[in-house]
């Protein structure tokens, strides 16, 4: 089963499941994990190939679907998904495959569609770190900073480095040969989640589309749509209380 990170104490509520996104982990999610459990219980995972869950031979979002369901059956079957890009779509997918175990859905800046970039050069600059020449995480910082630009995202891949192990917590070979997977999203067939659904996006984010809209309203069609002012695709790290009051919010009128 995926390695989680639980906080706060069950209730009468359901327990809300956060799913991270590609090259994250539970951890990332602890500070707004911790901050919405004072009301339920809150499970943030790793997911499979990521942290320390299990690395696995394939990472398609009918295995991840797979994964959240046995985490969910394991704490009460049934629970509040939220899911942040790929982990937005490791959710979806499960909402559309088990319904029956999801209450509410928050998709985070993701929408059910193929998109077109890729996160392949991110996995090569990963590589390209020699972590026998690793210390210390300002040994690798350094290395990564010749090839990648992006103090933010630096910070962000270096959260999966294990120092003491020198090796990455990302099956990095199995994520690259997996990135078609990971870009698309499968055809749920005649499948639809018809429970509460929230897409919340970021402003300056491109990820979620007016014309994406029509496909979400098919498959969620009690989908709801919000956006976050002055923020990106990472809308929960750019803007923590925001992200966080957006959930509350939503989870408190919908309950």
């Amino acid at each position: 089963m995926l390695n989680t990170l639980s906080h706060g104490a069950a209730t009468d509520l359901p327990p809300l499941v956060i799913v991270h996104g590609l090259f994250g982990s539970a951890r990332n999610w602890g500070v707004i994990a911790k901050r919405l459990s004072d009301v339920r219980q809150v499970i943030a995972v790793d997911q499979r190939n990521h942290g320390d869950s299990p690395w696995t031979q394939t990472h398609g979002y009918e295995d991840m679907a797979a994964d959240l369901a046995e985490v969910i059956e394991a704490n009460g079957g049934r629970a509040d998904v939220l899911g942040h890009s790929m982990g937005g779509k490791a959710a979806m997918m499960l909402a559309l495959s088990r319904p029956e175990l999801v209450n509410r859905l928050i998709v985070a800046d993701i929408a059910p569609v193929t998109y077109n970039h890729t996160q392949t050069q991110n996995i090569e600059a990963m590589r390209a770190v020699d972590l026998s020449r690793v210390e210390r995480r300002s040994d690798a910082a350094q290395q990564l900073e010749a090839v990648l630009p992006d103090a933010g995202l630096r910070a962000f891949f270096l959260q999966s480095l294990d120092i003491k192990e020198r090796r990455w917590k990302l099956n990095l070979d199995l994520l690259a040969s997996e990135m078609p997977k990971i870009l698309a999203f499968p055809d749920p067939g005649s499948a639809l989640f018809d429970g509460p659904t929230l897409f919340l996006s970021g402003a300056d984010s491109d990820y979620v589309q007016r014309g994406h809209r029509d496909r979400i309203r098919a498959l969620f069609p009690q989908a709801r749509f919000a956006k976050i002012p002055g923020t990106g695709h990472w809308l929960h790290a750019e803007k923590p209380r925001e992200f966080e009051a957006a959930v509350r919010t939503y989870l408190a009128a919908t309950g």
